[in-house]
């Protein structure tokens, strides 16, 4: 049996492992942080504290093509996380009132999405990969670089921080954010590929809830969570399990005039006023079960190493945001990671980790991740030129790009037409490429043909001189 090593055991890299035992692998997983607390799930997931991994206290969101992915692949996962208290919520719920056809059509059955704090289905999916007989996890262990052949184009294993060689035909870089086997490489002499970046101009302030009561106190706008974008903020509430939920708050990086957005009393303040929110957060309603955390995020990054720009090296592959970042306000993050996981496990099965499976998984995660990386620099770029204007005091509307139809039209068209809404939506939630969902004349035409928006379906947020007022007159504790 072929054996792998898998650097990072988070998300992606506990998904590769799973996905890679499946597919004929011995495992092994290596990961420099501490093992999870044990015992009840609840005490666990309060008691886990990681200091390597700071974006896990964060908000997030199991699409529908993650929830497909475990559907497909892992459905005992799902079975255990639904038991453990999490819920599937059902997008459709969130079809505009206007929208007079509300019957299901085809492909309706996966507009779903998964209601999880991200801590408790990462641990329900550690307790299931630590339990395979073809996987073991190795906890204290630090990567400092690979081992390769003779010619340096086939790996032989990994270098631990005390010069241990641990042998493996099959590497998957999962460490994050931190991408370090381009560290590895440019240790061994390799040149490696530039990387494509674009700034996500974000900053995020969040923090999780519990519920008193068992009901939603409010409807969910976006099907899985409530909130939007507005001209010089966002916010959103993601539910999630056991009557928990998430609120994020993003504003543009360095915009001092936000920063008490770090205290309670400001965050709250600036939550409730956020149309959708604030029947969540009334007095009484729910309880706080974290401080407000901070986030710098990161850029939009595709790395270059993942691409066919690299020269492969055999046996060395990426997964999670060592492949590709996508800003987090978007929530593909998991998702993609997950669903990309399984289908290089899929590549790599029964076959030898030799340079044409390398430009072969590089073509993958190409096409796989570039339209993805592709859409969320757009997206971020537009909102930043906005939300720069806001904060200037600017009110010239930000220049859009020509050839079809506008994001604003076609927001407009997706609160009145199903076709328009049901695309939008598999966009948002993974399942369709923009090029699938938005390039098809069917779709054009609808969004062409669609009325006037209508103001009143377009809650309206606070203004920036309201938004600063309601921040400034709050207590700091």
């Amino acid at each position: 049996m072929t054996n792998a090593t898998v650097v990072g055991a988070s998300i992606a890299g506990l998904t590769a492992a799973l996905a890679l035992s499946g597919a004929g692998y011995e495992v092994r997983v290596l990961e420099r942080s501490a093992p999870p607390p044990e015992g009840p799930l609840e005490q666990a997931v309060r008691d886990w504290h990681r200091p390597t991994l700071p974006q896990a206290v964060h908000s997030h969101t199991l699409t529908s093509v993650g929830v497909r992915t475990l559907r497909r692949r892992a459905p005992q996962l799902l079975t255990t996380a639904l038991e453990a208290g999490a819920e599937l919520l059902d997008l459709l719920e969130a079809l505009p009132p206007p929208v007079e056809n509300r019957a299901r059509e085809v492909g309706d059955d996966d507009l779903v999405a998964l209601a999880c704090r991200r801590s408790v289905l990462e641990l329900l999916l550690y307790r299931t990969v630590r339990n395979l007989p073809q996987v073991r996890i190795s906890h204290g262990t630090v990567v400092r670089g690979l081992a390769l052949d003779s010619s340096g184009e086939r790996v032989l294993g990994v270098r631990t921080g005390d010069g241990e060689v641990l042998p493996a035909s099959v590497v998957i870089d999962a460490t994050g954010r931190r991408a370090e086997s381009r560290d590895w490489l440019t240790a061994a002499g390799i040149p490696v590929a530039e990387d494509l970046v674009t700034p996500s101009a974000i900053t995020g302030y969040s923090r999780q809830y519990r519920l008193r009561d068992t009901g939603r106190p409010g409807p969910l706008n976006r099907g899985n969570a409530t909130g939007g974008v507005w001209d010089h903020y966002a916010a959103a509430l993601h539910p999630a399990d056991n009557h928990t939920f998430a609120v994020a708050v993003m504003v543009p990086p360095g915009d001092h005039a936000t920063a008490r957005l770090r205290e309670p009393g400001a965050f709250t303040a600036a939550a409730r006023a956020t149309p959708g929110l604030g029947a969540w957060l009334a007095p009484g309603v729910s309880d706080p079960l974290t401080p407000v955390n901070v986030i710098a995020c990161p850029p939009n990054t595709l790395r270059g190493t993942v691409t066919t720009r690299q020269r492969p090296v055999a046996g060395l592959f990426a997964v999670g945001d060592a492949a590709c970042v996508t800003n987090p306000l978007y929530g593909r993050g998991m998702s993609l990671a997950m669903d990309h996981a399984f289908q290089l496990a899929d590549l790599l099965a029964g076959a030898a980790p030799d340079q044409s499976l390398g430009e072969a998984a590089a073509r993958l995660a190409e096409q796989y991740f570039t339209p993805w990386y592709q859409l969320a620099a757009r997206d971020d770029a537009q909102r930043a030129a906005q939300w720069q204007a806001a904060t200037s005091g600017d009110r010239s509307p930000p220049q859009q790009p020509g050839g079809g139809p506008s994001p604003a039209q076609v927001r407009a068209a997706a609160l009145t037409d199903g076709l328009v809404w049901r695309s939008v939506t598999r966009v948002i939630m993974g399942l369709s490429t923009p090029a699938e969902a938005f390039g098809d004349e069917k779709f054009q035409a609808r969004v062409e043909q669609a009325p006037p928006i209508d103001p009143a379906l377009l809650p309206a947020a606070p203004s920036r001189e309201e938004f600063l007022r309601l921040i400034a007159a709050t207590e700091g504790a």
